[in-house]
């Protein structure tokens, strides 16, 4: 008798577990896995899924905030310039740039990996832009990725490239046009590989530079270099309106 019951309750309980939802996790397990969720696209459609998911996937834990409309407001997370995000970011968090066209950005550097994402639809939604004076918007000296985000430099360049691999995704690289232009350069990389090959083994991947579907305006040149690194595996894309780059600036690949 016991074991007819046994195999009873076997056959019910596969039928019992269909009816669980994701809902019905607790905040706390719904949050641990928005965490392995890539920032964008995956993370940010996940918080268009209904009040809860938005709370959840845009929470503190997950990911810092800038809002230059908000100031003094005490809610955690949330800044109102990008280099207080930055100041107050741990290794690995991701900063959400909110949609404004008046973020200032002026050597700022990033000495450890972080994540920027602009909070728009499109690149020319989140403009961070570099004055009359300064070298560089943002000065990386660590493995960084920067995604959806235009930066506008009006001398010097857009992004400085000191260390660390780099990754340029979806934005918008603006020189402004003057007589000095050949002083604009909206990358620059001063990095050099290593010559050990097997202390480059154990510090992970080398210094680099990885740009994708990215338009870039202005300027001497694309990317000028001043390290051991060269550009290679360049590929661009010609629109009605404007051209889009794919291109790598790492060491140089000997020939086999």
């Amino acid at each position: 008798m016991e074991i007819g019951k046994q195999s009873k309750a076997r056959k019910t309980t596969p039928a019992s577990l269909t009816t669980t939802t994701v809902n019905a996790l607790d905040d706390g397990c719904l949050m641990h896995i928005f965490s392995f969720l890539s920032p964008i696209p995956d993370r940010y459609n996940t918080a268009l899924v209904c009040h809860r998911w938005r709370y959840l996937a845009c929470h503190p834990r997950l990911w810092l905030r800038v809002e230059p409309s908000i100031k003094g407001s005490g809610e955690p997370g949330v800044f109102p310039s990008l280099e207080d995000a930055i100041s107050a970011a741990r290794p690995g968090d991701t900063i959400l740039i909110a949609a404004a066209r008046n973020h200032v950005a002026c050597n700022i550097q990033i000495k450890k990996p972080l994540c920027l994402v602009g909070g728009g639809d499109l690149p020319d939604d989140t403009v961070l832009t570099c004055s009359r004076g300064s070298e560089s918007a943002l000065e990386f000296l660590s493995t960084c990725k920067v995604v959806n985000l235009t930066v506008r430099a009006e001398l010097g360049c857009c992004f400085l490239h000191r260390s660390g691999r780099l990754i340029i995704e979806g934005c918008v690289l603006q020189c402004e046009e003057n007589p000095l232009d050949y002083l604009s350069y909206p990358i620059m990389s001063t990095a050099k590989s290593s010559c050990d090959a097997f202390a480059s083994t154990l510090k992970g991947s080398p210094d680099s530079v990885t740009v994708a579907r990215t338009r870039i305006e202005g300027g001497a040149k694309a990317v000028w270099t001043s390290g051991s690194l060269v550009l290679q595996s360049v590929r661009a894309i010609y629109a009605r309106k404007s051209i889009f780059f794919w291109f790598e600036v790492g060491e140089m690949v000997a020939a086999q």
